[in-house]
């Protein structure tokens, strides 16, 4: 599970979010965005990473997702 961390507003984020949902459309991997304004935890965390990929719970990247990275992360 690819978990893309962001918030409104985020021109990084909006780059992140092509990136991952090409490689796991490409690949099969599910994935979900989550909005680091709703919920207090995430936003004390990430605010000065986002955007935050997260692969199985663990950080992958942060800022900038380079999709041969993240294929080969994911076993593509």
């Amino acid at each position: 599970m690819v978990t893309l961390l962001g918030k409104p507003g985020c021109h990084l984020c909006d780059d992140a979010r092509g990136v991952v949902s090409e490689v796991c459309g490409e690949l099969g991997v599910p994935w979900e965005e989550k909005d680091i304004t709703r919920d207090e935890e995430l936003n004390r965390a990430y605010w000065e990473q986002i955007p935050v990929v997260l692969v199985d719970g663990e950080q992958h990247t942060f800022w900038r997702v380079d999709p041969g990275r993240l294929r080969k992360a994911l076993g593509g």
